[in-house]
């Protein structure tokens, strides 16, 4: 299909100011040419970032409505971690008021000084926080990854032989986790593949390290691999999503990504001793470990998002209108 039809009706808008060239050259002079110093207000198509700028869906505004703000034993949570789950199989589950907050607390768990942490490319909030604890963060993506004239499907993946060699070298105590980004922000969002993952999955099992996702746009990565990876065309967005968590430990998620709201994010593990550690960091800074900085509302708005955006007819239009 060549023209791309947005899968939704638009029921509210908000206006936005036009402005005339000359008007944008001064603002732009005016913040000494610093993009993040302008005010919103002030631009007119602001391509700065996806992340929590998302307008949620009739059924997330809905789903405000029903959100229970009890500080314990919210069903809001109960609404959040199931929706967590049926994508996500694993253990521990542990709301964050955004991924970063998810990123310091696990890297306060397991970092610290002469650990090292590999990954296809770290996202810059992800590298801060794991070089806060003293630990270094080494970046390991292919090098068709690196070429922005190269075509190749896949170009988020781990070099997998330069990640035997880095544990050869470092030797798997002073590896904490291998963290996979997905799709592979600080590289241009490009996906990795369900291969890849096994790959890197049968390393850490040999080497008895925890394989931990960066989950923040899993969803789009599943549809990379559906459309571009051999035996996936038939698998829906959701099947191959809960395959590639299969694979996983554990993952920091920011749901102002791939959860379409404006803010929030979580940690989910599957070591014990990691989680009890999480959840009580989680209460000196987040809050209770049932909301962890995030109304009741905040919880409904991501259960149905995460549902949402594993919706094949979005995605299509996501990819293709960003391919456009």
């Amino acid at each position: 299909m060549k023209t791309i039809i947005e899968p939704f009706r638009i029921k509210s808008v908000e206006p936005i100011r036009m402005s005339t060239r000359d008007e944008r050259e001064f603002l732009i002079r005016d913040v000494h040419y610093n993009l993040f110093s302008l005010k919103s207000k002030d631009v007119l198509i602001d391509l700065l970032t996806d992340s929590g700028t998302s307008a949620m869906s009739s059924e997330q505004w809905a789903a405000l409505h029903r959100g229970d703000e009890s500080y314990a034993g919210s069903s809001s949570f109960t609404h959040f971690y199931d929706s967590v789950t049926s994508i996500m199989p694993f253990r521990h589950v542990i709301p964050t008021h955004q991924g970063r907050a998810a990123e310091r607390i696990i890297f306060s768990v397991i970092g610290g000084a002469d650990k090292k942490i590999p990954n296809n490319t770290h996202f810059d909030t992800t590298r801060a926080n794991i070089e806060f604890t003293g630990a270094e963060a080494v970046d390991l993506v292919i090098k068709e990854g690196k070429d922005p004239q190269k075509i190749h499907p896949f170009k988020g993946n781990m070099d997998i032989d330069k990640l035997r060699s880095f544990i050869s070298e470092t030797g798997p105590a002073n590896i904490p986790c291998v963290m996979i980004t997905l799709t592979n922000n600080s590289g241009g969002g490009q996906p990795v593949s369900m291969q890849n993952l096994r790959e890197i999955r049968k390393v850490c099992d040999q080497y008895k390290i925890p394989f931990i996702f960066d989950a923040c746009r899993f969803a789009e990565n599943a549809y990379f691999i559906k459309i571009r990876e051999s035996g996936y065309a038939d698998k829906s967005p959701l099947e191959i999503a809960r395959e590639m968590f299969s694979m996983a430990d554990g993952c920091t998620m920011s749901a102002k990504k791939d959860a379409l709201v404006n803010i929030g994010g979580f940690l989910c593990l599957n070591d014990d001793d990691w989680a009890a550690k999480a959840r009580n960091l989680l209460i000196l800074t987040e809050g209770f470990p049932t909301y962890g900085g995030l109304a009741g509302r905040d919880l409904e708005a991501i259960s149905v998002g995460l549902k949402e955006i594993l919706e094949e007819d979005y995605l299509h239009y996501r990819i293709r209108s960003t391919e456009y």
